[in-house]
């Protein structure tokens, strides 16, 4: 197991080969570093993703005495509080009925609604990077365009968009594999601050309601079920963090890879028709989430090995996504992919809900980069953020 660290710079750069090699090794392994059972078989976290003898949470059906575990410290309560009532952190009944309600304001049609939207705003941004010569393609195009669709869906006014990104970071801090007390600390203090926005904006929607997704949280209603003040904060900051957290990496470590894969580039630039198929190989060949955790609320068995009640299984969607017994040559980029099962967005009830929108998103900066851009080069080789389960780059500069 020596070659999976995700603490180290090395295996960060590249995860990949370790993954061959646990995948080598056996279906499953426990990892003592961080007390998780590591699955790493495209076939295995498929599955487990729609076992409901796992759970996002286990409060739903023990303390945290009965699970074998120790609550989180009282000073960290304001991130759990927010994270907790978030639909991705919840199992039914919980979760059914807050996906349900959130389904009527963000529906297909409201998506759709959204491309032209979309289109013209990822176009504006690379007129600004081609005006500039280049730039960073991170800042410049791939953080503006999701975190802007998003605070517009919410209805949240351009003045105050500002720290939103900044938030999100903070708080995405704590989905790392044993984050240290500092990392804790702006988490907190990230949900404080985002809570207290929302709240004050919620109130403002209650009185005027608008067009936005905060008003229609607001009205969405099913059989007098209502989401709670808290559901409703946790809610709007949920499609924020994931709104835009994989659409920025998946971006940045998608035009990463087609600099490294010069034919594929070209072919790309030859038909742009490719540009759907693009997005999705490009999502499963550097997967923005790498590691999805469940707990084991009832043993169960992974190729001859019990994992017992009150244990911790780390999905490794980034070693899934690269299984050879599903993807023929998964090492290479094949924008031409047919067959891509991918499962960068999860699966079961926890598929990601805004994946019609991260699609869109996505399309729209890529097309406008092959058009507006087509000579769009890499200026610098970039640095991996020191993160392993939300994969991405500090920053990534490019010349026309």
């Amino acid at each position: 197991m020596a070659a999976f660290d995700p603490w180290d710079p090395a295996f960060l750069d590249d995860p990949y080969p370790a993954y061959a090699e646990l995948r080598a090794r056996g279906r499953v392994q426990y990892f003592e570093p961080t007390g998780q059972w590591l699955v790493s078989h495209h076939a295995d976290v498929s599955a487990l993703l729609r076992d409901r003898r796992l759970g996002r949470t286990y409060q739903h059906r023990f303390t945290h005495e009965d699970f074998g575990r120790t609550a989180p410290p009282a000073e960290h309560e304001p991130f759990h509080t927010l994270n907790d009532h978030g639909m991705l952190d919840l199992e039914p009944p919980d979760h059914t009925r807050i996906r349900r309600l959130v389904s009527k304001a963000f529906t297909p049609r409201t998506v759709e609604q959204l491309k032209p939207y979309v289109t013209q705003l990822a176009g504006e941004l690379v007129d600004g990077l081609v005006r500039q010569g280049g730039g960073d393609l991170l800042t410049d195009v791939a953080e503006p365009l999701p975190v802007a669709v998003i605070a517009e869906m919410l209805g949240i006014p351009e003045s105050d968009r500002a720290p939103l990104r900044p938030w999100s970071a903070d708080i995405c801090g704590m989905y790392e594999l044993n984050p240290s007390e500092g990392v804790a600390a702006k988490a907190v203090r990230a949900s404080v601050e985002f809570s207290d926005y929302l709240l004050q904006l919620i109130a403002e929607r209650r009185k005027e309601p608008g067009e936005d997704l905060i008003s229609g949280l607001i009205a969405a209603h099913d059989e007098g079920d209502r989401l709670t003040e808290q559901e409703m904060i946790s809610t709007c900051v949920l499609l924020l963090n994931a709104g835009h957290e994989a659409t920025v990496n998946a971006t940045v470590n998608g035009w990463y890879a087609l600099f490294r894969n010069p034919g594929q580039l070209a072919a790309l630039r030859a038909d742009h028709s490719l540009v759907p198929s693009a997005v999705e190989e490009l999502m499963r060949y550097d997967t923005p989430l790498q590691l999805f955790e469940r707990w084991v609320l009832d043993d169960i068995e992974v190729d001859g090995t019990t994992i017992p009640r009150g244990a911790e299984i780390a999905m490794l969607f980034g070693s899934a996504n690269h299984d050879p017994e599903v993807f023929r040559n998964p090492e290479q980029l094949d924008l031409a992919r047919k067959d891509n099962p991918h499962i960068s967005f999860s699966a079961g009830i926890h598929y990601c809900i805004g994946a019609p929108l991260a699609r869109i998103e996505l399309a729209a900066s890529m097309t406008a980069l092959l058009e507006k851009a087509p000579t769009l080069g890499l200026a610098a080789e970039p640095r991996q953020k020191p993160n392993f389960v939300i994969r991405g780059l500090e920053g990534l500069a490019v010349a026309l």
